[in-house]
C-alpha cells in the first residue's frame, strides 16, 4: 500500500477506523511515530471500540518512549476488549501491559 494513496482517503466519505489503522501501520514502518498515533486516535475517535486501533496505539506510544500513555491505551482496550468478548485482543495488551516496567 502506498501511504500518499490512503492520505487521499482521509477526510472523504472512504475515510473510516480501518483506513487510519493501516495508515499508522505504515507510518511506523518510515518511522512516523506521531503521525501514526494520531492516526490511531483518529481511528478510535471513529470507533471506540476497534481493539486493534487500541492495541496499536499502546505500542506506538510504547516505541515512542510513553510507557505511561501506552499503558493508559492499553488499560482502555482490555475494558474494551471484555465487553465486547474479544479474548485474544484482551490477552495479546495483558501480556504487553505486564512488559512495562
Amino acid at each position: 500500500m502506498d501511504i500518499q494513496n490512503l492520505l487521499k482517503l482521509v477526510g472523504t466519505e472512504r475515510d473510516n477506523a480501518m483506513l487510519r489503522l493501516a495508515l499508522a501501520r505504515l507510518l511506523v514502518d518510515q518511522p512516523d511515530l506521531e503521525q501514526a498515533a494520531a492516526h490511531l486516535r483518529a481511528a478510535i475517535d471513529m470507533d471506540k471500540g476497534y481493539t486493534a486501533a487500541w492495541k496499536e496505539l499502546g505500542k506506538v506510544l510504547r516505541a515512542n518512549g510513553d510507557d505511561e500513555g501506552a499503558a493508559q491505551a492499553w488499560r482502555q482496550g482490555i475494558e474494551i476488549a471484555r465487553s465486547k468478548g474479544d479474548k485474544q485482543a484482551e490477552k495479546e495488551m495483558t501480556v504487553f501491559l505486564r512488559r512495562i516496567p
